[in-house]
């Protein structure tokens, strides 16, 4: 054991005799966050070979010398959520050079990690999307000196998830010796008092659940820092400070993802660098040639060996994950409702979308739609299913006849697989 090890394994010990609202307190005490960091530092999704090779192996680095993982003869850590377009690998770069990485696993048909031993039941309660925080280094350069990336790193993870990544909950599971920082800093929730011993997915280290609402965050760290100096002040850092060096994506449509993967990067990565696409089950080969269905990519994904139950329920229209803001019209004899509706999915012949007012089945209304920054569509549309409780209801739509904004976004989602695509293809399609 190294003597730096020693001396924190020590270090921890004692804050432990400490009590919880004094070592939360010191923790807080450390936090020195820049609202004007060094311009060579930048934040951006990781999307070219390179920034994602240099993301993966400063994760396979910090993670073998954690003991969470064995040494890869690739030098990389990467594992199957890093090849679906529902993952975002954000990365911090300091002149130019990859310094810190951070994942977010969104939910999909791959669940995530964690939910294989952590109960989310109380989570879905709450509604919203989950995505799991998981994935995170800095590059031991960096990791002494007072947060200079860490802290430009989770501004950028808290910025994404509330504005691009449409999700309400965060959810992690982290070592014990690590989770304090967490729930001091963050105020993340423990999900159980008790933690697990064998975490399979950290190579058999101990994990601590946790969860962080983010609709509730933003008041909740108001009253913890709002007496607190500038740059201690995690609040006002997180969501009022506007960082130059932060590079969000440049989005045509209000699509939720912001997928990267190519059939060459999903090539490279996961049939040459390592052998995930090889080691995958037969139910998760097939997942994976549902969500990527272009022919330039089933040449590159692993052969599905059998008919899998996926195959006969699928369904005959791809859907889409979007949050396009909009209204439903309908008009009665000589009356008239606007009922506004946020759409969260669509395909080409209908979509699903929230409305805080009840909405009745099967009457034709002018549904208006902001499909991204320039387009709007104006459709015929009827309520075929849906289901109100409390305070919103989910609602499925069937489409008359799409209009040329609607045909051309989803042309746009089926001609490809990545957001540059979709920005190339709205283009080809508008021509």
């Amino acid at each position: 054991m190294s003597a730096k090890r020693f001396f924190h394994q020590r270090l921890r010990a004692a804050l432990t005799l400490l009590p919880r609202s004094l070592r939360f307190a010191l923790y807080r005490s450390f936090v020195d966050c820049d609202t004007n960091p060094d311009p060579r530092l930048t934040l951006k999704i990781a999307q070219t070979q390179e920034e994602l090779e240099a993301c993966f192996r400063l994760l396979h680095g910090a993670y073998v010398s954690s003991g969470f993982m064995r040494p890869h003869p690739s030098g990389m850590r990467i594992n199957v959520y890093h090849a679906l377009p529902t993952t975002t690998t954000l990365c911090a770069k300091f002149d130019d050079e990859v310094v810190g990485t951070i994942s977010l696993i969104r939910e999909s048909v791959f669940g995530f990690p964690l939910q294989s031993i952590f109960d989310l039941h109380n989570i879905r309660e709450k509604k919203g999307r989950i995505a799991e925080v998981s994935a995170l280094a800095v590059h031991p350069r960096f990791r002494n000196t007072g947060g200079s990336i860490l802290f430009p790193l989770m501004k950028f993870m808290y910025e994404y998830c509330v504005t691009f990544f449409d999700t309400r909950h965060l959810v992690i599971a982290v070592n014990p010796n690590r989770i304090e920082m967490y729930e001091s800093l963050l105020l993340f929730e423990r999900m159980t008092e008790t933690q697990v011993e064998n975490y399979e997915f950290a190579n058999g280290a101990p994990a601590v659940g946790a969860s962080l609402d983010l609709h509730a965050a933003p008041g909740r760290l108001r009253n913890l820092y709002r007496k607190k100096q500038p740059r201690k002040n995690l609040y006002q850092y997180f969501v009022h400070t506007r960082l130059a060096n932060i590079a969000m994506p440049n989005r045509r449509y209000f699509t939720t993802n912001d997928p990267v993967m190519t059939p060459d990067l999903l090539d490279h990565f996961f049939n040459h660098c390592t052998d995930v696409f090889a080691r995958m089950g037969d139910r998760e080969r097939g997942l994976l040639h549902s969500i990527y269905d272009l022919p330039e990519y089933q040449a590159v994904l692993p052969t599905v060996f059998s008919e899998s139950d996926f195959r006969q329920h699928q369904r005959s229209h791809a859907r889409y994950s979007l949050k396009c803001p909009g209204s439903f019209c309908l008009t009665q004899m000589d009356t008239m409702e606007v009922h506004q509706i946020q759409v969260v999915e669509f395909s080409d012949d209908g979509f699903l979308a929230y409305s805080k007012d009840p909405l009745p089945l099967n009457l034709w209304g002018e549904a208006r739609i902001r499909l991204g920054r320039k387009e709007t569509s104006v459709i015929n549309a009827m309520v075929v299913r849906g289901k109100h409780k409390l305070a919103f209801g989910i609602y499925g739509f069937k489409v008359a006849q799409p209009d040329v904004p609607w045909r051309k976004l989803v042309g746009a989602l089926q001609s490809g697989s990545t957001h540059e695509d979709l920005d190339h293809a709205s283009q080809f399609f508008a021509e």
